[in-house]
């Protein structure tokens, strides 16, 4: 029997980076992320959301890197972004 992790919910106010187990490759639409654990592939489809995710690292909380990296008006667009790369384990809580 397999027994799924409990999923974490994604929360602009923690930090969080990307995954050492995933890598990115640049392309010219984004970027090609590969989980070496799951084998999953994930399409990062602007080059701006390649640059927030590499930072991400950096940021004491999501919510940092967004008001570093994004205008306003796109927060909710990369948040939810943020939220998919979470979902597929693309993303850690540091």
């Amino acid at each position: 029997m397999v027994i799924a992790a409990p999923s974490v919910d994604f929360d602009a106010s923690r930090a969080w980076a990307l995954s050492s187990e995933v890598s990115l490759r640049d392309e010219a639409f984004g970027a090609l992320a590969y989980h070496h654990g799951t084998r999953r592939l994930v399409f990062l489809k602007s080059p701006e959301l390649v640059t927030l995710v590499r930072a991400l690292g950096s940021f004491d909380s999501v919510n940092d890197a967004l008001d570093a990296h994004v205008d306003a008006p796109q927060r909710a667009r990369y948040y939810a972004a943020l939220a998919a790369l979470q979902r597929s384990d693309l993303l850690r809580v540091r």
